[in-house]
């Protein structure tokens, strides 16, 4: 009796050892392991003007390390693509292209998204303080602004995933709406 209960009492000892142990830098790690891959997206736009959210769906695909394309197919078909320093958008057959280094602000806010899904902290830690929870199988990071200028837009963003996949965003604006963003990973035949 005795030896079970020292035997479960250091199984929970090594097993809080083992989650403590677990850090950004590890994250980090695994997350720049993924070279990308395809995904469905659910994204929910929750708006003070509004009684209920508004949901849009479509598909990403995340090519390591600089190049995300995100195709919305409904409620109306537009297009947005992170190529290098080059934020294209495509909605209703106009189209719009912004280079990150004139827009500090936007940059900021596309490093967040890229940087994570490519591990990259030291660019995170430019604009962001950076907090973690959880383990490597069911992880949080929180990215709360550290420059004022992207602090009068957004209060937060948070992310979570399991090990090398980021499977929901929710972005936290400072007027109090938010978006949330579930995450699908599409299997390769």
């Amino acid at each position: 009796m005795i030896r079970r209960l020292l035997t479960a009492l250091a199984l929970l000892v090594f097993t809080g050892l083992a989650q403590a142990a677990f850090d950004i830098d590890q994250l980090m790690t695994e997350l720049a392991r993924n070279p990308g891959g395809q995904a469905k997206f659910v994204e929910k736009r929750h708006l003070a003007l509004l009684d209920k959210p508004v949901v849009a769906t479509g598909e990403m695909t995340y090519t390591a390390p600089d190049r995300l394309e995100k195709r919305t197919l409904t409620p109306k078909p537009e297009t947005m693509l992170l190529d290098k320093d080059t934020l294209s958008l495509e909605r209703d057959r106009r189209k719009m292209s912004i280079q990150l280094g004139q827009r500090p602000e936007v940059a900021a806010f596309v490093e967040s998204i890229r940087s994570t899904l490519s591990g990259n902290r030291a660019s995170l830690e430019r604009s962001y303080q950076l907090s973690l929870t959880g383990s490597l199988d069911a992880w949080v990071l929180t990215l709360v602004p550290s420059d004022a200028r992207i602090a009068t837009l957004l209060k937060r963003i948070t992310l979570s995933g399991v090990r090398e996949q980021v499977l929901g965003i929710e972005y936290l604006q400072a007027d109090g709406d938010r978006t949330e963003m579930s995450i699908e990973p599409v299997k390769a035949p």
